[in-house]
């Protein structure tokens, strides 16, 4: 926990004037405004599986800086609120459930209805989009599409319950550099056959992800599962020689030679963590620990922000 407070509770003020730094970083309060940028990472299966209210709480109270998850992180939100998904078993047959239209996302059960209901609504946003890629010249990328996605969720009588419109509306960019690994990009496939021309811009989204990174005066990441969304991040804080503070929480071993079950110190070795970073990789099942964390860091210790975030719910 003590990592986790120490990003949270950085201020520019804590560290000397560095000689040559920019005059305007001086100011006495500057610094003490100045925090930590912490760059949140979580794969799809969080969301699915019951850490959507935790995350969206970190969002809702602009607890996080950044956000970085995969396409099923985001669609998995979105669907949330259109339609309801339902507690299964592990061990329930594949042909069982695929004969009554039903998915199983290990023990979370999900009907075909639920994507129908999603590509009823995405259509006509993806038609508006497109729309302004013509006509005004809009240039999408994978982070103004689900900023886009989360204003217009928030539209919906449940909206409110989405990271993503929290994430939109306290200015929190989220990155999913693999946004069509889903049925987003079923949806946009599909169309694409009927209004095509939709683009989105990958290379926007790298240079803004690792520009936060660099140009942070300390940066923090905490990553809860492996893959993508963990290299992603850690990639970003390459470009800075390291993240000064690190979590990480998965089930990953090293043995393998991944990058998910990667200890801390082999991010040292590729300038991803500074030489100096305080990191820790805990070895739990994330939707166990998070909650945990969260209330015994964030909710008593974060400080609201003077601009943004939302009033703390009852």
């Amino acid at each position: 926990w003590d990592i986790v407070k120490k990003m949270i509770s950085w201020r520019l003020s804590d560290d000397a004037i560095e000689p040559e730094s920019d005059p305007e970083t001086h100011d006495p309060e500057f610094r003490k405004a100045t925090r930590c940028k912490i760059f949140l990472a979580y794969t799809s299966n969080l969301v699915s599986c019951g850490l959507r209210e935790v995350i969206r709480y970190l969002a809702e109270h602009s607890m996080v800086d950044v956000i970085v998850t995969t396409a099923g992180g985001i669609e998995e939100d979105l669907i949330k609120v259109l339609a309801p998904s339902y507690l299964g078993e592990f061990a329930m047959s594949g042909a069982g459930l695929r004969d009554r239209g039903i998915n199983r996302a290990g023990n979370v059960l999900i009907p075909n209805s639920n994507y129908c209901a999603f590509q009823d609504w995405i259509r006509p946003i993806l038609d508006a989009m497109v729309a302004e890629q013509t006509t005004n010249g809009t240039r999408w990328s994978p982070s103004s599409m689900i900023r886009r996605l989360g204003l217009e969720i928030g539209k919906l009588p449940n909206g409110k319950d989405s990271i993503y419109y929290w994430a939109a509306v306290n200015n929190i960019p989220v990155f999913s550099p693999a946004l069509t690994d889903g049925s987003i990009g079923d949806m946009i496939y599909f169309h694409s056959y009927d209004n095509p021309g939709l683009v989105l811009d990958i290379v926007a989204d790298i240079r803004a992800v690792n520009e936060i990174a660099v140009f942070a005066h300390k940066t923090a990441v905490l990553i809860l599962g492996g893959g993508l969304v963990k290299h992603h991040v850690l990639n970003a804080n390459l470009m800075r020689n390291g993240a000064d503070y690190a979590v990480f929480i998965n089930t990953g071993q090293e043995f393998d030679g991944s990058d998910s079950g990667a200890r801390p110190d082999e991010a040292v070795s590729w300038g991803k963590l500074r030489v100096e970073c305080e990191s820790v990789k805990l070895y739990a099942e994330a939707s166990l620990v998070l909650p945990i964390l969260v209330a015994e860091t964030f909710a008593k210790h974060f400080e609201p922000k003077q601009a943004g975030g939302a009033p703390a719910r009852e």
